[in-house]
């Protein structure tokens, strides 16, 4: 067998930061595949080109939302009804949280998005809606004032974070879990401070509640004190009172 240092260093490709050898290298050269004008348009479907969209998508949601006043994030299903004691009790939330001072953001879809976004509208308050691109998505409700729409996921919920002061979570489904172990998940390990989480309806939350208590903390999987990351409340007014508390406002 022949020494492999005599065999000199392998032929090798440099892209930016990216080393290609052998049978990896690729024919041509960056700036060459770009400005060719023939070729197909498969391009946009790579992860690098994914990865200047994330970017764009950062980029444009920092610069939409920089300049908001002080806002609380507002969840709950698109399913919930018009006309429903759940959809008025979004409603008033809007309303009581721009009279508190505060820009109300939601999902920016129906249901009790909706009617969190009427609420501050009809408030004359500043009413957000960050939408997502989704299949069966039915795009921004009227009563959003600023809207983004996102491709990803985990951008939306960069900007619910960062642009909100707090959470207040309306009966919901999956979405709406997910966006609430999220944030409890941030609080919990302290990746972000003072953010107050409100689940508005003892009804529809007790049983998570009772399950976190009695099999998750009971179990050893979390820590008592985890259950005070969170309110439970079926007061409007007492759900503003404690995002307000908690934000030191």
């Amino acid at each position: 067998m022949g020494n492999p240092e005599a065999q000199g260093p392998p032929e090798e490709q440099h892209l930016g930061p990216v080393v290609r050898r052998r049978d990896q290298i690729t024919p041509g050269t960056t700036d060459q595949r770009l400005l060719d004008t023939e070729g197909d348009a498969e391009w946009v479907h790579t992860d690098p080109w994914r990865v200047m969209r994330i970017q764009s998508e950062f980029v444009e949601g920092f610069g939409a939302l920089a300049e908001l006043p002080s806002a609380i994030s507002v969840f709950g299903s698109a399913r919930t009804l018009p006309g429903s004691a759940e959809y008025d009790a979004g409603v008033r939330l809007g309303k009581a949280l721009v009279d508190a001072g505060f820009a109300v953001i939601t999902g920016g879809g129906p249901g009790a998005m909706e009617a969190a976004n009427k609420g501050a509208r009809e408030a004359n308050g500043v009413s957000v809606g960050l939408g997502i691109e989704l299949p069966f998505e039915q795009g921004l409700n009227p009563h959003v004032d600023i809207g983004v729409n996102f491709r990803y996921f985990f951008v939306r919920k960069t900007m619910f974070v960062k642009y909100a002061q707090g959470f207040v979570v309306l009966p919901g489904g999956l979405g709406t879990l997910d966006e609430l172990f999220e944030a409890l998940t941030l609080v919990q390990t302290r990746k972000v401070t003072r953010f107050p989480i409100v689940l508005f309806g003892s009804a529809y939350w007790g049983g998570l509640v009772d399950w976190l208590r009695d099999t998750v903390v009971a179990q050893g999987k979390a820590s008592q004190k985890d259950l005070l990351l969170f309110h439970v409340t079926d007061e409007v007014e007492e759900a503003v009172a404690l995002v307000t508390k908690e934000v030191g406002r």
